[in-house]
């Protein structure tokens, strides 16, 4: 224990931030997919979709993340099935993302104003080419801000994966103090590496947003 932070240590963190954002890649992509399910299971004509879409999302968004990885990490061998840290980590943010990226996209589908789904409805076409050719084009322009922003809460829950012993940006810098215990400086460079982080994906999301402006009230008065 003991001595000060040198090429190596700053080498660790670096390896531990590109975790970081592997592990955020992998919760965008799978939470992606599966929320943009979700959305399309909110806004299904069958009642019951509706119902048990609405009650996963409720009962995600009401469990913490911590709360997922604990059940997937230490849970599933209960079970029989033994995961990885980064399969524990991977699927836990997936899961969590889906249910926040499928409510966000639910509101951005019925923000496309009514006439437009009448207006498909009235060529004739299917449900599917309605959402694919009509809805859905309008709705990616109004979701894009939001997804942007979304993406800076994934980057920093992507710090939870450290109590399943993967080693991401916070959990390198847990190692490193453990062994240097400087932990104002350690801790403090691993907030401006944060802060790299997540700071051009909030003020880009503020320049979407403010970009989109006039897209809604173009679209709200269509």
């Amino acid at each position: 224990m003991g001595g000060s932070i040198n090429a190596n240590h700053l080498m660790f963190l670096g390896y531990g931030a590109l975790w970081t954002i592997g592990l955020s890649l992998i919760g965008l992509l799978g939470g992606g997919i599966a929320g943009f399910i979700v959305a399309l299971c909110r806004i299904s004509p069958s009642r019951i979709v509706r119902l048990l879409s609405a009650g996963y999302v409720q009962l995600i968004q009401g469990t913490p993340l911590l709360v997922i990885m604990f059940l997937t990490y230490f849970g599933l061998p209960a079970l029989g099935v033994t995961v990885s840290p980064l399969a524990a980590a991977g699927a836990s943010l997936t899961i969590f993302v889906s249910a926040y990226l499928g409510e966000i996209w639910r509101g951005c589908f019925e923000s496309v104003p009514k006439p437009q789904w009448e207006a498909a409805e009235g060529l004739a076409l299917s449900r599917s080419q309605r959402m694919m050719k009509v809805i859905l084009p309008q709705a990616v322009r109004i979701a894009t801000p939001p997804t942007v922003g979304f993406m800076v809460q994934i980057i920093k829950n992507t710090s939870l994966a450290s109590v399943v012993g993967f080693v991401e940006l916070a959990r390198s810098g847990q190692i490193i103090n453990n062994s240097l215990f400087e932990p104002f400086l350690i801790y403090t460079i691993i907030a401006v590496i944060y802060f790299a982080l997540c700071y051009p994906l909030s003020r880009f999301s503020h320049r979407l947003e403010a970009r989109g402006g006039p897209a809604r009230i173009e679209l709200e008065t269509a």
